[in-house]
């Protein structure tokens, strides 16, 4: 049974019956941490054995004091009452690796999974998967908004100047991606810049780059968050725009999906882009279609292959 709720100090000893206890330190006033709670119900709705709390961190300056929470939103991962992990900052995509990682490490009531127990070849598929997430990925400690180690800033600050379109992987969230991607691509420190799955180098190749002018052409350009939806869209004839990436067939046409709870730009541009409020949302052929709704009525009207052949 999956909890989500509001908990009153001290963090409960019961989270020691959990496989995953998950410990939301909030305030009402901060709109990232509302933001940070809608990712934690749709996190709490697939993990159905892992507990998910909330804590108004200026009530329990106790608790906040103990747990050194200097900023919210902060999360804490608990496993046998014993703290084995923490997130600082509204950063959905991490959470979500997180919980996932730890949920399946911490096993469930009918069998527990030691830690860490992952066969390497999921880590290097996992790893394959992170590098080619965006055409340029930048792997390092900390966001864009906080970097957290002077290499990382000024990379980001380098990207900026210069108009690069990346997205980002914080190292610091995950120690099996921050050691394991120094053996896979072979380069001991970080950050790492990736293009098109391909390893670049880290700061020192970067800037080499910008002063010798190479870097505009090795590196994609910034593109108007319009100009990005309409090329998700329509980077398959059939696009499903969801929570999560779970490709459940809706029928025997392929198509490709998107987990918009990994990116708060396209989950909250899309709707306006759209003028559809809420998801899942399907296009064919760069058309929306609409929600559940109208592809249940597409189903039960027999109409719904031919629509996501684009034939109607």
């Amino acid at each position: 049974m999956t909890m989500y709720g509001t908990v009153t100090p001290p963090v409960p000893d019961g989270a020691s019956f959990w496989c995953l206890t998950v410990v939301h330190f909030q305030a009402t006033w901060a709109p990232q941490c509302s933001q940070m709670n809608d990712v934690m119900e749709e996190l709490a709705k697939e993990h159905q054995h892992t507990m998910f709390v909330k804590l108004e961190a200026e009530t329990v300056p106790e608790v906040s004091e103990k747990y050194e929470i200097a900023s919210v939103p902060t999360f804490l991962f608990f496993k046998s009452g014993q703290k084995i992990d923490r997130l600082d900052g509204a950063h959905a995509p991490e959470l979500t690796n997180k919980v996932q990682r730890l949920a399946v490490t911490s096993g469930t009531p009918g069998g527990p999974v030691a830690v860490g127990e992952h066969p390497k070849e999921d880590l290097n598929e996992r790893l394959k998967r992170l590098i080619n997430a965006a055409p340029c990925m930048l792997f390092m400690k900390g966001s864009p908004q906080e970097p957290r180690c002077g290499f990382s800033r000024q990379i980001v600050a380098l990207f900026k100047e210069k108009d690069v379109q990346y997205s980002s992987f914080d190292i610091l969230s995950d120690e099996d991606v921050r050691q394991g991607l120094k053996t896979f691509s072979n380069w001991p420190t970080y950050p790492q810049v990736y293009v098109n799955g391909e390893l670049v180098g880290g700061l020192d190749i970067v800037k080499e780059l910008a002063e010798s002018g190479e870097l505009e052409n090795t590196f994609p350009k910034s593109v108007t968050l319009e100009h990005r939806l309409k090329s998700i869209i329509n980077s398959n004839p059939v696009m499903l725009f969801m929570k999560g990436n779970k490709e459940v067939g809706v029928s025997r046409v392929e198509y490709s999906t998107f987990d918009i709870l990994e990116d708060e730009e396209v989950r909250q541009g899309l709707k306006t882009y759209s003028n559809w409020p809420t998801y899942p949302q399907l296009y064919v052929k760069g058309e929306l279609i609409g929600g559940l709704d109208i592809v249940k009525e597409l189903k039960e009207s027999g109409d719904l292959s031919s629509v996501l052949r684009g034939e109607s």
